[in-house]
């Protein structure tokens, strides 16, 4: 089992939970995120983490300018787009990446992840109107599609306490976390992180 842990705005926080055994980490670059982390400050978190973690940079509906920017600054490995980006759109810079998609009431799951074929991956996470993200909710897990063929992560109000349970049902590749393993808006919990990866590769 895969874990991210998202939302990370401090170096001491990104070998934390390395240490622990995040497979990924996210830079949220959205500025109306409460952790939303500057390109440069990214850049120091970028030089100190070590080969094999995946450096997951999160974007939303963004201007080719920013990212093309970002890049310049971050090395990431991964791009995560959470807004309505087009599959052209997300193509055009040449790197991995995962579509984030709102599980909106009536949603075809399957219909949306057809709309992004190049994808790596999609992120499943809860839908509240006017919020790309980091909600602190959960949805039905039991809607999460088990015949796609393509590889799932499960996001929305995942914590410690229901992540295995989480796992259970959905069964993606992988899980990501930001609110459920904090202490403030980007400030992660020690013990919450290490809680969070024991129970979810344990499962």
């Amino acid at each position: 089992m895969q874990v991210k842990i998202c939302g990370i705005t401090r170096v001491e926080d990104a070998l934390m939970a390395i240490d622990a055994g995040a497979d990924a980490l996210g830079l949220v670059f959205y500025k109306a995120s409460p952790r939303y982390i500057d390109p440069q400050v990214a850049a120091v978190i970028a030089e100190a983490v070590p080969p094999f973690v995946t450096l997951t940079g999160l974007f939303v509906d963004a201007a080719q300018s920013e990212v093309d920017q970002t890049l310049g600054l971050v090395p990431l490995n991964l791009l995560q787009f959470h807004g309505e980006e087009a599959a052209r759109y997300c193509e055009q810079f040449r790197r991995p990446y995962i579509k984030a998609l709102r599980m909106k009431e009536g949603l075809d799951v399957v219909a949306a992840m057809q709309e992004h074929p190049k994808a790596r991956g999609f992120l499943l996470d809860a839908y509240r109107p006017g919020v790309p993200g980091g909600t602190g909710e959960t949805f039905d897990w039991d809607r999460v599609p088990q015949e796609s063929g393509r590889s799932i992560v499960l996001a929305g109000g995942l914590t410690g306490d229901n992540v295995a349970a989480a796992i259970s049902a959905a069964r993606p590749l992988g899980v990501d976390v930001s609110g459920g393993v904090e202490q403030a808006p980007g400030i992660k919990d020690r013990q919450k992180v290490s809680a969070f990866i024991r129970a979810a590769k344990n499962n």
